[in-house]
């Protein structure tokens, strides 16, 4: 890697830190993070979101930017506004509009004590099959307590209705799209709707459900690793 370069990270429906742990011990050091994370009160909207982003970026010449889930169509719509610094886009089991479309007409069922509702059912999985001490029921039960069920809700009302398609179109810069090979959230329809968008977008797929590159951080590290070198070669 010729120089040192800055990666900022958006973070999924959580807006936490909390899932790119592993991934940020597998950055080599030519890779400076810059991990940002969502607050808990206030609009929850993409374009609300954007503004904190570009506030938090505006210090930097230039960067690469990861979006993860949630953040995938913020990542994109901080890149077509900033093409002269974002040097390399990431998706990483994201998408551009709504994954699913049947959570559009369902976004107003999106409340509070549903997601509440949901998160429950969820837990339990974990408790009947993982130890106390397992790194993903301990990473879950962090985001757990600290994102309440409500600033959830919002947030998939927003991606209930966003759509980044033509956004995307117009960014230049190259792009990797990093699918998770067993992911029923993202089904890959979305990987086949990003690579309709920026024909030029390398696909790499990781192994696992929604949250592989926290599972296989190795394996995302090496892809991102290609793609900040082509970059970089650029000049």
């Amino acid at each position: 890697m010729r120089r040192p370069v800055t990666l900022v990270l958006l973070p999924g429906l959580d807006g936490t830190d909390v899932f790119f742990q592993p991934l940020l011990r597998e950055l080599p050091a030519g890779i400076t993070p810059l991990v940002l994370s969502f607050p808990v009160t206030g609009d929850q909207g993409y374009p609300a979101l954007l503004r904190l982003v570009r506030e938090a970026t505006g210090g930097l010449e230039e960067f690469h930017v990861l979006g993860w889930s949630f953040s995938g169509p913020l990542a994109v719509m901080l890149a077509a506004s900033e093409p002269r610094r974002v040097r390399g886009l990431i998706l990483s089991a994201s998408f551009l509009r709504a994954p699913r479309r049947l959570l559009r007409p369902a976004r107003f069922a999106l409340v509070g004590p549903v997601l509440w509702s949901w998160r429950v059912l969820r837990r339990a999985p974990l408790r009947l099959f993982r130890a106390p001490d397992d790194p993903l029921r301990a990473a879950k039960r962090l985001t757990w307590s600290r994102i309440p069920a409500g600033v959830l809700a919002r947030r998939l009302r927003a991606v209930a209705t966003v759509d980044v398609r033509s956004a995307l179109g117009a960014c230049r810069m190259p792009l990797l799209n990093l699918v998770a090979g067993g992911d029923w959230i993202v089904p890959g329809r979305n990987a086949d709707e990003i690579a309709a968008a920026h024909p030029a977008a390398r696909t790499r797929v990781l192994p696992g459900g929604h949250l592989a590159m926290y599972h296989h951080p190795r394996l995302a590290v090496a892809a991102i690793g290609d793609l900040i070198a082509t970059t970089s070669d650029r000049g």
